[in-house]
Formats: structure tokens, sequence, C-alpha cells
């Protein structure tokens, strides 16, 4: 008996979670719809209130508004790839970092150069130059 009562709460808290769900789905569906209309409504009246002013254009009715923003999202992209482009950039930069660590120097060392130049650098080099002098003349002699 109790086994009885609890498949049958079981299936009525499943039939009230699919009602609920269902009229969810269809609220959407009436609330997108009515955005789309909304948004067709804001193009229309924005292109007659602007573009014949700025640009001599003809105004327009609700459906070449609808026409016009369509062929927009088509041409410009429908967006909403935010998340999206999020991870296809943190994707480039891990595969950047990856690909660069082994290119990648320990620069702390250099924090000493400009005391080395100052106290061996600029002789060193001197003397290197007076090497590559001797030893071109040597061969330029020989």
């Amino acid at each position: 008996m109790e086994t009885n009562q609890n498949i049958e709460r079981h299936v009525e808290d499943t039939v009230k979670k699919s009602v609920k769900k269902g009229v969810k789905i269809f609220f959407f569906i009436l609330l997108g719809i009515a955005i789309a209309f909304l948004v067709g409504y804001i193009v229309m009246r924005l292109w007659n209130w602007l573009m014949p002013h700025l640009f001599g254009l003809p105004q327009v009715t609700y459906w070449e508004a609808v026409g016009v923003l369509i062929l927009a999202k088509i041409i410009f992209g429908f967006g909403g790839g935010g998340s999206h482009d999020n991870k296809k950039k943190s994707k480039k930069k891990e595969f950047f970092t990856n690909r660069c660590k082994s290119m990648r120097r320990d620069f702390s060392d250099w924090d000493h150069y400009d005391e080395f130049w100052k106290e061996e650098g600029e002789q060193a080099y001197k003397n290197y130059v007076e090497r590559i002098k001797n030893n071109n003349h040597e061969e330029g002699g020989a």
C-alpha cells in the first residue's frame, strides 16, 4: 500500500514538474515573439525618425523594418557569443603561453648589466676589438 502511494506521489510530482516546464516554455516562446515584434517596431520608428531627415531615404513599413533588421543580423552576425568568445580567447592565450615556454628567458640576471658594463664591459669590448684587428691584420699580412 505504501509503495502504491509512493508511486502515485512520484507520478503526481513528475506531472506537476512537466506542466510547470511546459507553461514556462510556452511563456518564453510568447515572450520571445513579443520581443521580436517590439524590436521590429523600434527599428521602424527609429528608421522613420532618422533616415528620411539624415539621408533622404523613404519611410518604411513595419515588415520592411523587420526585413532590414534580419538583413543586418545576417550581414553583421547574431552576437550572443560572449562566453563562447571568452573560451576561445582563453584557449588561444593558453596555447601561446605553453608554446612559448621554451623560448622564455629569465631576465632577472640583466639587473646588473649596467654595473658590469661600467666596470668591465667597456674594457673587455676594447680588448675584443683590438684582438679582432690584430687577427685581421695578421691574416692580411701573411
